[in-house]
């Protein structure tokens, strides 16, 4: 153990069970520094809870209070003139996110908008990308997408006069088993390639923690003559992502989750470069996505002529506070990079893996439906529990640990590299045996 002196240098077989490991991993940790940026809820006792569903809802980071404060004061002091005259001026206030919007999701300066919430987005996207034409009518998620991500397609479908039972195809895991093989979707696309006008899947799947391989997905969609949307909620602040290399035509994603923005956050949204600069691609329009340069002759100019980008497809003008958490957030990712995040937290989801298996009697009880390559997942780790799962959480509950629960009999948990240590999953893995032993 005490040869480790980085991360980097940490495999499976160095792992141990003692706490002085867990310590020790957590000094030798560069992101150490990041937890005290954050609140971290407390147990009854007061002491720190064992937080471990930033896939859900992430940490409040503390600068949040001092840039929201930062805001009201300009807004009491300076009223309408903080247009122009704030501290950090509400008109170009997205702005201040093309830089680190595009480097958090490897896009280009100018590919990346932070505007309304997720599935607003995805409707808006959708509109520009979903244009059925002849045989090319249907649209391809995956099964047992995120609901709202269903609700979306299906409501395209029949604005279209299209039925979704006829033109939803569905992307399913083989019999008995959870997760998608790359093959399979690829195949699948293939079959249908001159049917398919969107192919629409999710990062990281919700309720497996499954990263998809984005960039062969994309790419076969492309070979069939579609476009490649990805709803990128469990994948941003997750996953190092290179959407524009990966010639992705869009992607949207919210910031309530990974990217610790605050329940209902405001959201972000990509569209590749050679979309952004085609006016032509059909849009609901609104002013904010209009030309800056003409945006205030309102009246004078009444046509709408869009902003090069993915501004363009902006329809109303920023929310500040909304954004305020973002950027306090964004600042925490962009002082340390993505590469570093996934390193830890290929070790720190790794760890808990390892520890789960060691520590918890399994005897059929239980099962992590989550792909064990490192590469085909990210912080999260779903556990399928056969036997009393709701009495299970309940007991996690009451332990201290902050997780989630997703019906029937699925508890999430992420230990997110941002802020979670390596004795957090230590303490939750033997929390975990603790109640298994109760059994």
């Amino acid at each position: 153990m005490t040869t480790l002196t980085a991360l980097g240098d940490v495999t499976a077989r160095d792992f141990s069970l003692d706490e002085s490991f867990a310590r020790h991993l957590d000094s030798i940790d560069e992101l150490r520094h990041l937890r005290g940026a954050f609140a971290i809820p407390p147990t009854e006792r007061g002491d720190d809870s064992i937080y471990l569903c930033g896939n859900s809802l992430g940490l409040m980071p503390k600068r949040t209070r001092e840039l929201m404060t930062q805001e009201l004061e300009d807004w009491a002091r300076l009223g309408v003139e903080g247009h122009l005259h704030a501290k950090t001026p509400w008109y170009s206030y997205h702005e201040a996110f093309r830089e680190t919007g595009a480097r958090l999701v490897g896009a280009r300066p100018g590919e990346v908008v932070m505007m309304n919430s997720l599935t607003v987005n995805l409707h808006l996207m959708m509109v520009s990308f979903f244009r059925p034409s002849g045989r090319r009518t249907k649209i391809l998620i995956e099964d047992s997408a995120f609901p709202s991500d269903t609700y979306a397609v299906k409501t395209h479908l029949a604005t279209h006069g299209l039925d979704w039972r006829k033109h939803l195809l569905l992307a399913k895991p083989r019999p008995g088993e959870h997760t998608l093989r790359t093959d399979d979707v690829v195949e699948l696309i293939a079959t249908h390639a001159d049917e398919l006008a969107l192919v629409l899947f999710g990062g990281v799947h919700f309720l497996s923690g499954q990263a998809l391989d984005i960039e062969r997905i994309t790419k076969a969609t492309h070979a069939a003559g579609a476009r490649a949307g990805w709803d990128l909620a469990h994948a941003a602040g997750n996953l190092e992502l290179k959407l524009h290399d990966w010639n992705v035509d869009f992607a949207c994603w919210c910031s309530y989750k990974y990217l610790n923005s605050g329940p209902g956050a405001i959201a972000g949204t990509f569209v590749h470069e050679r979309h952004g600069g085609d006016a032509t691609l059909p849009r609901y329009a609104g002013w904010w996505g209009n030309d800056p340069s003409t945006r205030f002759q309102m009246q004078l100019i009444p046509d709408f002529v869009p902003r090069a980008g993915a501004d363009g497809w902006q329809v109303s003008n920023p929310p500040i506070m909304a954004m305020v958490p973002l950027r306090a957030s964004l600042e925490l990712f962009d002082s340390v990079g993505m590469p570093a995040l996934r390193r830890k937290s290929r070790v720190l989801t790794g760890y808990l893996a390892w520890l789960l298996r060691e520590l918890v009697p399994h005897a059929g009880a239980w099962e992590v439906i989550t792909p064990s390559d490192a590469e085909s997942r990210g912080c999260q780790l779903s556990i399928l529990l056969h036997d009393r799962p709701r009495d299970r959480f309940r007991a996690l509950t009451e332990r201290g640990v902050i997780c989630d629960f997703r019906e029937p009999n699925v508890i999430r948990i992420a230990p997110t590299p941002m802020y979670n240590t390596f004795l957090d999953v230590h303490r939750f893995a033997h929390v975990m045996a603790t109640l298994s032993d109760r059994s």
